[in-house]
């Protein structure tokens, strides 16, 4: 008895020095940061002088709300979400549809699916810079378009076109992380109901809607949520195509955040703008993960 009782005492301070590293971890780079954007964010803070930090109370929130610039930057961050996921979660679906055979090849369509997400989203902003070119002569795109007889477009220059030049390439981008979501999800449904489908005169269409879909129904709830929380994030391709522009088009609100807190060092007001934020986002949340259990 007493020997089980020095080997529990024993297991439970193996697992609490597997858990401390992960608090501590936890504690310095997410908790003491969120509250100290909360701190700040009722403050006057400038980066360049940290010594002269002054109380503003709500100073910062009334400026906010009446702040035009924050507004079309929540409208863009909304409308990138509202398109890129149900364009990005068919995408992904459809991928892992075409390459859940078995037959022989199939991994290197697989592979070549999934590269683009394993690669620097720097990287691919900068490239995919290079194939939007206005120019028919240096533009990829618009010199397909040319050859096809069909009219160049402006893509990153115009902003009737620049957000949904970036809608497409993130699609593209991140569609191959939730492609290999769906596809283990695929694999999870027994090839039983396939079986009986078939033998109940199903075709392929009605076994993708009474089969596939259903048993794929908690795998699409946890790709559209991930899919929204990433897409709400939005700051990688704005910032390396257009600078949040041409004319604000861009302009997310995690860029409009780093533009206030690190380019006019008003670390005070990008505070206020991320704690609306944070706001926003668990209130987007809440809400997806309310309509989805409803379901």
């Amino acid at each position: 008895m007493k020997t089980n009782g020095i080997k529990r005492k024993s297991e439970i301070k193996a697992a609490y020095l597997f858990v401390i590293p992960a608090l501590v971890l936890l504690v310095a780079f997410l908790i003491v940061p969120a509250l100290s954007t909360i701190r700040y964010a009722f403050t006057n803070y400038n980066i360049m002088r940290p010594d002269k930090i002054k109380f503003v109370g709500f100073e910062n929130f009334i400026k906010l709300f009446s702040d035009d610039s924050f507004w079309q930057a929540v409208l863009n961050t909304f409308y990138f979400t509202v398109i890129v996921v149900p364009f990005q979660c068919i995408l992904a679906l459809g991928l892992a549809l075409l390459i859940s055979s078995r037959r022989r090849g199939v991994s290197i369509f697989r592979a070549a699916y999934f590269s683009p997400q394993v690669t620097s989203m720097v990287v691919i902003a900068i490239l995919w810079t290079v194939l939007y070119n206005p120019n028919p002569d240096t533009g990829l795109l618009n010199a397909f378009l040319k050859s096809m007889g069909l009219n160049t477009s402006q893509f990153l220059n115009s902003p009737d076109t620049a957000m949904n030049s970036i809608i497409f390439m993130s699609a593209w981008q991140a569609a191959g992380y939730q492609m290999m979501i769906f596809l283990a999800g695929l694999q999870g449904i027994p090839g039983e109901q396939y079986e009986a489908a078939s033998i109940d005169g199903a075709g392929k269409f009605k076994q993708f809607i009474y089969v596939t879909l259903p048993g794929l129904k908690n795998v699409i709830k946890y790709v559209i949520m991930i899919t929204m929380i990433q897409a709400m994030k939005l700051f990688t391709q704005p910032y390396v195509m257009t600078k949040g522009g041409p004319q604000n088009s861009t302009r997310t609100l995690v860029y409009y955040i780093y533009e206030q807190g690190f380019q006019k060092r008003h670390f005070g007001y990008a505070c206020t703008v991320a704690a609306v934020f944070f706001v926003i986002v668990i209130t987007m949340s809440l809400s997806m993960k309310k309509i989805i259990k409803a379901d």
